[in-house]
């Protein structure tokens, strides 16, 4: 680890790739021998131009996508497209049918709700949200405009590891925090929508990649920058674009490439996780994890310690060894651990040794 830098397990913002805000860094007030800094250029610019087409260009090669998908940087967060997705695609006759596995799956389903045309199709919340509803749970109806998931649970620490099948029902899926962090059929997803402050870059711009015959068919009674026609008939340049934010993520595809594609990403992140979930398992029941075994996040590790006055000494002390964001959601408390693409192996295992060297002094 750098001097002066800590291990970041905060859940978005999040740990970026040290090489990366170096390579941002070094190019940050003269950008491609322009004279101005990636902040300063238009977005009309030829500079920008081939940075937005290379940041689409790698992130489709790295899931596997062709011509038929189209890449859109949004904004307004994934909160926004909560809404924004039911107004394109919803309507009373052919309603969004929403698994409910945790806080943003609810949040989704009840912009839906809130214009009459969501309905659940499966919820694990009657179990504290532990599990990922499997196959059999889903109760979708036919008629559906589409089946929505949250494929990552950030605050609960759950994850997807299949993909539904849906029987025809477009498949929508909010993959804020693991997006480009495994293998995965991509091909199966109608769209696909990703917040980038998890694990793509800096807060700001809203990921979507979707087949382009769904994005073309927002209604016209919409306004101009609620219809997702708009973002794909203007290559997302209807209005200024977050282009730093962009510019980064651009940065980060390039990085997952370079490392060996999606396909290292899961060997990386499938080792952290392992090394931090055999501390609590191996804890004597010191350390209690939310979510059911079969369930459990490659990305979000979530635990409870014995009281809430240890969980406070534990993040205390956990920053004084340069473990940083361990807390919990505010929702939920307990301990959080945020091991996405750029939190080195290293990381991981340090939190892992804190955590035994923890508990022997406090059990």
């Amino acid at each position: 680890m750098e001097a002066n830098r800590v291990y970041n397990f905060n859940p978005g913002p999040a740990t970026l790739p040290l090489s990366v805000l170096k390579e941002a860094q070094a190019e940050f007030l003269n950008f491609g021998n322009s004279g101005m800094s990636i902040l300063e250029i238009s977005h009309r610019a030829k500079p920008y131009a081939a940075v937005h087409a290379q940041a689409k260009a790698d992130i489709k090669e790295l899931m596997g996508l062709g011509d038929d998908y189209e890449v859109l940087f949004c904004q307004g967060g994934a909160s926004q497209q909560f809404a924004m997705i039911p107004l394109n695609f919803a309507s009373k006759e052919h309603p969004g049918s929403y698994v409910l596995s945790g806080s943003f799956a609810s949040k989704a389903y009840k912009e839906a709700e809130l214009l009459g045309v969501g309905e659940i199709a499966a919820s694990s919340k009657d179990r504290d949200f532990k599990h990922i509803p499997i196959q059999e749970e889903l109760k979708i109806n036919p008629n559906a405009a589409y089946v929505h998931l949250c494929y990552n649970n950030t605050i609960y620490g759950t994850e997807y590891h299949y993909i539904p099948e849906t029987n025809g029902v477009p498949l929508f899926a909010d993959m804020s925090s693991d997006m480009l962090s495994r293998p995965l059929d991509f091909k199966k997803f109608d769209f696909i929508y990703a917040g980038v402050q998890k694990n793509l870059g800096p807060a700001g711009v809203v990921l979507v990649v979707a087949k382009k015959e769904l994005l073309a068919k927002s209604p016209k009674t919409l306004p101009t920058m609620f219809r997702y026609s708009t973002f794909l008939e203007k290559d997302s340049l209807y209005n200024t674009p977050p282009a730093f934010c962009i510019y980064m993520v651009g940065k980060v595809a390039a990085w997952i490439k370079a490392e060996g594609g999606l396909e290292e990403m899961a060997k990386r992140n499938k080792k952290k996780a392992a090394v931090v979930y055999d501390a609590i398992d191996n804890s004597d029941g010191f350390y209690k994890g939310h979510a059911d075994k079969d369930s459990r996040s490659f990305m979000n590790v979530t635990f409870r310690l014995p009281s809430e006055e240890l969980e406070a000494k534990f993040v205390k002390e956990a920053l004084e060894q340069g473990l940083s964001g361990v807390k919990g959601h505010r929702s939920v408390g307990g301990m959080r651990a945020s091991i996405y693409n750029a939190m080195p192996y290293e990381g991981a295992e340090k939190l892992a040794q804190f955590m035994d060297k923890f508990r022997k002094e406090n059990a």
